[in-house]
């Protein structure tokens, strides 16, 4: 086993007013990883990034980063570089000036400049746009110009703050691709802040999912979509559907539970009886059927479509069940006269196999 490269230990950070935005969190980041902080809003995922970075000072902690305690260490002088939001780019300089500016401010020799943009540019696909400025250039190359400049200096971890998020869907979609692309081909640790589910899920080897300053799972995206630990990173990864119910019985990895809208349900759990739980079920796991299934090792329910949102190469539907509960299902739309195939008011029946159920007791 290799050294981390990150190793976060027991920080906190309080601001004034009582206000903690980063509770107690410990785990190591390994190196030459894409790893990626996700959480909503006020999670704390930036102001970590920040003591990461050094422009925040943790209130209690320690920082380690390539097995060195980075308390005494200012921001200059720690092995990171930081790509903002709004990129930072210089407006009146060149987009090889501007990649070249943190070379020139630690006194790096001109011809090692000259070779070093090269690399740089020729990294993002930018030499061909040397010479001109930012306000000549798309978001996306912009975005580009703020990568080269940061990954010139070598950094051993480069901190990547919501770098997408001013860009257009189809646009992102493309810098997701690019930026899984230029971690490989450097080498070097990525940790990126996002509050975009798809964004992390499709370029991190591993995700620490965050709320109110904890973290509640770091694993990686398969893991955290398919077996999430609570009912907080169920929700906040990708969509589903969660059902109430109450264990009323159990045998061995077997429970019997009472779920709202489906009645008496197997399914298998350490669950204890008389305890509270929500069966977790992803949309695209469900299928929509006209007349009711005849196995008996499925779940099933009758119910009515309310809604049908097309989107393409799917459709979501919402169905009424009884007692209040309400289904999402993704369908794959492969006719191309069809749809989804459903209607609103239509009487359906929805059923999946219990495997695909995730028992969640938190």
């Amino acid at each position: 086993m290799t050294e981390p490269i990150v190793s976060i230990r027991n920080v906190s950070k309080k601001f004034s007013g009582g206000v903690i935005a980063v509770d107690n969190i410990s785990f190591d980041i390994d190196q030459n990883e894409f790893f990626a902080l996700l959480g909503p809003s006020g999670c704390g995922k930036t102001t970590l990034l920040r003591m990461i970075s050094g422009l925040e000072t943790p209130t209690s902690g320690q920082i380690m980063i390539g097995g060195e305690d980075m308390a005494l260490t200012p921001p200059n002088k720690r092995p990171t570089n930081m790509v903002f939001q709004s990129y930072a780019v210089f407006p009146h300089m060149t987009v090889e000036q501007n990649v070249a500016y943190g070379l020139k401010v630690t006194g790096v020799a001109p011809d090692e400049i000259k070779r070093l943009v090269a690399e740089g540019l020729e990294m993002v696909k930018l030499t061909h746009l040397a010479e001109r400025r930012p306000d000549q250039m798309s978001g996306g190359q912009r975005q580009r110009v703020a990568l080269a400049r940061a990954l010139v200096k070598r950094p051993k971890v480069l901190l990547l703050d919501e770098p997408l998020s001013a860009l257009d869907a189809k646009l992102r979609d493309d810098m997701r691709m690019e930026l899984t692309r230029l971690q490989e081909t450097v080498g070097i640790t990525f940790i990126i802040v996002t509050h975009d589910q798809d964004e992390a899920l499709s370029m991190a080897s591993r995700i620490a999912v965050m709320e109110k300053g904890a973290v509640q799972q770091i694993a990686t995206p398969v893991e955290l979509y398919e077996h999430p630990k609570n009912r907080f990173v169920a929700d906040f990864i990708g969509k589903v559907n969660l059902i109430d119910a109450t264990v009323t019985g159990q045998k061995g990895k077997a429970i019997t539970c009472d779920a709202k809208g489906l009645g008496k349900v197997e399914l298998t759990s350490a669950s204890q009886v008389g305890s509270a739980i929500a069966i977790a079920v992803r949309p695209e796991k469900l299928k929509i059927g006209k007349t009711e299934p005849k196995s008996d090792r499925i779940l099933k329910l009758q119910g009515k479509v309310r809604d049908v949102a097309y989107y393409g190469d799917t459709s979501h539907v919402v169905i009424e069940g009884k007692d209040g509960l309400d289904l999402s299902v993704n369908v794959q739309n492969e006719s191309r006269e069809g749809g989804s195939g459903v209607e609103r008011g239509q009487k359906v029946w929805v059923h999946w196999a219990p495997e695909d159920s995730i028992v969640l007791t938190e």
